[in-house]
């Protein structure tokens, strides 16, 4: 009858439009179980856990170069004339050899992860590097090293690695031509840089101390280009360069007053005396900056 007939087609549009067939029921309950809130809590621990392990491995790795590129600045202290500077030279190399070892576990750790992610955890061990590999460059050229030539320096072999089997990233690892890279980034790089010339006025200090009066000049004339280019990126560079900024000057500034005492009284001054006289105008400088 029609009335039946209605009335099984309403049961069978009932069914149709309210299906509950086990696959979608179970669909729904699974998604909103709380096993399966729990089961992504798991899996979102796990991550983050993994990611402060990684991090935490960054920071000791960089805590581990920052103290080796320190013992090579010192070691490059220890240059006091012509005859050792190959052999303190050489040694220097071999040191910067095992830091960038250093730097390529950072590489392969960084491998399918973005680096700016983790670059707050590296950045005090690349910039301790670059000072060091900067300052070694300077006293074989009495130039500045440039950003493209470190990064060259940190293009490892798949031999370097000593890991065959790794998951290629386009940041950290190129499969195809089998080697490894980490880049330094552009702060990095004058973070490094301005921490240099604090450096190159103890150098100075040395070698007055040592009768060298052509260092001096040589060091202040440098120090100079490298204060022009930072005052001409001026607060439109990171927060960090303006900062340093004033320190540079400082270095600028008691470099320079030695070439003044030594152009002015050097050839009346024993060289024995000069690092005295030295040291005199240095503070000099400091009691007048303390009291501006």
């Amino acid at each position: 009858s029609l009335s039946a007939a209605g009335a099984g087609g309403f049961r069978k549009r009932k069914h149709d439009s309210f299906p509950h067939g086990p696959r979608r029921e179970g669909k729904d309950v699974n998604a909103s179980s709380p096993v399966m809130v729990a089961l992504q809590i798991v899996s979102f621990q796990q991550e983050l856990d993994a990611r402060h392990d990684k991090y935490e491995r960054l920071v000791k790795l960089s805590r581990d170069i920052t103290v080796e590129s320190k013992r090579i600045i010192f070691l490059l202290h220890r240059i006091t004339s012509t005859p050792d500077m190959e052999e303190i030279l050489t040694e220097s190399e071999i040191k910067l050899d095992g830091v960038r070892q250093k730097i390529l576990q950072v590489a392969q750790e960084l491998l399918g992860e973005e680096m700016h992610q983790f670059h707050r955890a590296i950045t005090t061990g690349l910039q301790e590097y670059v000072e060091a590999v900067s300052f070694q460059h300077f006293i074989r050229t009495r130039s500045l090293i440039s950003m493209e030539e470190i990064n060259k320096q940190l293009v490892f072999t798949t031999e370097d690695s000593g890991k065959e089997n790794k998951t290629p990233s386009s940041d950290a690892h190129d499969k195809e031509s089998g080697t490894w890279r980490l880049r330094i980034t552009p702060v990095d790089y004058l973070l490094g840089v301005a921490d240099l010339t604090g450096e190159l006025m103890r150098m100075c200090i040395n070698s007055v101390g040592n009768g060298d009066i052509d260092t001096p000049f040589e060091v202040s004339q440098f120090l100079r280009q490298v204060y022009d280019g930072f005052s001409f990126i001026g607060n439109t560079g990171p927060y960090e360069v303006s900062k340093k900024l004033y320190t540079l000057k400082q270095s600028l500034a008691k470099v320079e007053n030695a070439c003044y005492a030594l152009k002015v009284r050097g050839s009346e001054i024993p060289k024995h005396m000069l690092a005295d006289v030295f040291s005199v105008k240095t503070e000099m400088i400091d009691q007048e900056e303390g009291i501006s």
